[in-house]
C-alpha cells in the first residue's frame, strides 16, 4: 500500500482496535507529544518509542505491510492486540504532516522485524512439511483428533500412522459421537414437548436453572449448538414485554433444528450439511481455493463470558462473492486475525460446507492489503429482502444475509430509524440495537441527506449497517 504512495486513512487504524476503549486511549496517543525516536519506510514500517504513565518508555514497532496482516510489538503490558500505543502511533503516521519521517530502523526495531521475518520463514516450512506428510491421510475429525493428529505429523520420528489418523478409528469415533447426539436431540425434543404442554405462563415459575441444566444435557451429548440455542431461550424467556411470541418461534426453529437432525439422511446434501453445522459438528474449509482481491468490506467482534468472535466479511472484486472470516480469541483477549476495512487482500479462500457456502478460510496472501477504488455492487431495499428469503431455503436457522444497499438515506420513523432507498418507494428498518450505536451517527452525518452505498447484514429483525461510502469518491467509513 505504501509503495504505491497512500497511507491508511485514521478510519482504517481505528478498525483494528479490539474494543472502543482502545480507540479511545489511542486518539490520545496520536499527537507527537509523548513519542519520541518516531520513523517510518516507504515498505510499510513505523516505530516510535512512546512516553509511558507508568513503567515507560515503551518501544512500538508496526508493520502493515506484512503479507499475513498488519503485526506489531511494543513493549507495554498490555494484553490487547493491538495495544494503544500501536494504533496511536498509526494514527500519527496516517496524518502525513511529516510527524513520522521516513528513514531506517533503529537496531532494536531491525531486531524484531528481522526475527518476523526468520518466524515467518520457518513457520511455511514447517507448514509444507506437515501438508506433504498429510496428504494422503483420510480426512479426519477436528477438535482433539486434530489436534492429535498434527502433533503425530510433527512429532512422530518413527513415521506410524497415530490413533488420529486412521480413517478406521477416526469414522468410529464419528459414529459414536452422531448417535450421542441423536439420543440428546430425542432428550430435547420430548422437554420441548413438555415444556409447551405446561404452557409458556409455567416459563417464568422455572427461572433460568432448568434452561442451564438442559443445556449442560446437551453439552454431554457433544453438540454444542444445541447447548447455544437452548441458552438463547433461557434469556429470552421474560425478557421484554413480547417475550413469549419470541420464545414460541426459537422453539419452533430449535425444534426444526432437531427434526433435520434426525432425519439428515433423507434431507439434499447441502442442507445436511447446514444441519450438522447448526448442531455443532465441526467442519473443514473443503472447497475449492479462489484466489481474488478481495475487499474487506467490514470487521467487528462480539463477546460472550467463554470467547471473543471476529466476523470480517469479504467482497471478490472478481469473482462478485461475499465470504465471512471467523476468528476467536479466549474471553479477554480479542483474535489475532485483523484486516483493516476499506483495503483490499491478495489472497486464496476456502468455502466450508454447508447451504450458501459463505464461511471461508483465509489461505495464501500474495500480497499485504492495499487501497482499492472499486465498490461491491448494490441493491434496493425490496431487493435485499428477496435476497434474504432465498437465503432461508439453504439455512432456515440464518439471522441475516450481507448485503450492499445502493443508494439509499437513513431517515428517522418514529423511534427509530430505517435506510430509505433514493425514491422514498421501500425501506429497511434498522436493527434496533444499532440504534442505540454512535455508528447511527456517523452514518446520518455521512449522509447529509444525499443518497450513500452502505454494507451491511439484512435480516429479520431488520438491517444492520456495518461500513458506509459516501455519495462522491471518498474511503469506506467503519460503522461498528
Amino acid at each position: 500500500m505504501t509503495q504505491q504512495g497512500v497511507r491508511w486513512t485514521a478510519d482504517q487504524v481505528l478498525a483494528l482496535a479490539p474494543d472502543a476503549a482502545s480507540r479511545e486511549a489511542a486518539g490520545r496517543l496520536a499527537t507527537a507529544g509523548p513519542w519520541s525516536e518516531v520513523g517510518s519506510t516507504d515498505g510499510g514500517t513505523v516505530w516510535g518509542v512512546c512516553r509511558g504513565g507508568g513503567g515507560g518508555p515503551y518501544r512500538t514497532v508496526v508493520d502493515v505491510a506484512d503479507a499475513s496482516g498488519p503485526t506489531c510489538t511494543c513493549g507495554c503490558p498490555s494484553l490487547r492486540y493491538p495495544c494503544k500505543h500501536a494504533l496511536g502511533l498509526l494514527l500519527l503516521w496516517t496524518g502525513g504532516d511529516g510527524a513520522v519521517p521516513e528513514g531506517e530502523p533503529p537496531a532494536w526495531a531491525e531486531r524484531w522485524l528481522t526475527g518476523r521475518r526468520e518466524d515467518a520463514e520457518a513457520e511455511t516450512a514447517e507448514t509444507g512439511a506437515a501438508e506433504t506428510e498429510a496428504a494422503g491421510a483420510e480426512a479426519v475429525e477436528t477438535g482433539a483428533a486434530g489436534a492429535e493428529a498434527a502433533a503425530g505429523a510433527a512429532g512422530d520420528p518413527s513415521g506410524s500412522v497415530s490413533r488420529a489418523r486412521d480413517p478406521v478409528a477416526a469414522r468410529r469415533r464419528a459414529e459414536r459421537r452422531a448417535e450421542r447426539i441423536t439420543a440428546g436431540a430425542t432428550e430435547l425434543e420430548q422437554r420441548l414437548a413438555d415444556l409447551l404442554r405446561g404452557g409458556l405462563a409455567e416459563v417464568e415459575q422455572t427461572g433460568y436453572a432448568w434452561w442451564e441444566e438442559t443445556a449442560a444435557r446437551m453439552v454431554d451429548a457433544q453438540a454444542p449448538g444445541l447447548a447455544s440455542r437452548v441458552r438463547e431461550l433461557g434469556s429470552t424467556a421474560s425478557s421484554g414485554s413480547d417475550w413469549p411470541v419470541r420464545l414460541l418461534e426459537e422453539c419452533a426453529l430449535l425444534h426444526l433444528l432437531d427434526q433435520g437432525w434426525l432425519r439428515r439422511d433423507r434431507l439434499p446434501q447441502d442442507l445436511a450439511a447446514t444441519v450438522r453445522t447448526r448442531v455443532g459438528l465441526p467442519a473443514t474449509a473443503d472447497g475449492p481455493a479462489v484466489r481474488d482481491q478481495w475487499l474487506i468490506l467490514a470487521q467487528y467482534d462480539s463477546v460472550d463470558a467463554r470467547l471473543t468472535t471476529r466476523r470480517v466479511w469479504l467482497y471478490g472484486t472478481e469473482t462478485g462473492r461475499t465470504a465471512l472470516l471467523l476468528s476467536y480469541g479466549a474471553a479477554g483477549r480479542a483474535p489475532e486475525l485483523t484486516l483493516p476495512v476499506g483495503l483490499s487482500l491478495d489472497a486464496e479462500l476456502s468455502t466450508y460446507p454447508g447451504g450458501g457456502r459463505r464461511r471461508a478460510a483465509l489461505g495464501k496472501r500474495f500480497a499485504p492489503p492495499a487501497p482499492v477504488e472499486i465498490r461491491p455492487k448494490g441493491v434496493t431495499p425490496s431487493q435485499a429482502l428477496a435476497r434474504y428469503g432465498r437465503a432461508l431455503r439453504d439455512d432456515p436457522w440464518l439471522e441475516s444475509v450481507p448485503v450492499t444497499l445502493e443508494q439509499v438515506v437513513p431517515v428517522p420513523d418514529g423511534d427509530s430509524w430505517q435506510l430509505a432507498d433514493a425514491s422514498g418507494e421501500t425501506a429497511l428498518p434498522l436493527t434496533p440495537a444499532f440504534g442505540n450505536r454512535a455508528g447511527l451517527w456517523r452514518l446520518v452525518a455521512l449522509s447529509g441527506g444525499v443518497p450513500v452505498q452502505v454494507f451491511g447484514e439484512c435480516g429479520h429483525r431488520g438491517f444492520t449497517p456495518l461500513t458506509a461510502w459516501p455519495a462522491g469518491p471518498g474511503q469506506a467509513v467503519s460503522l461498528t
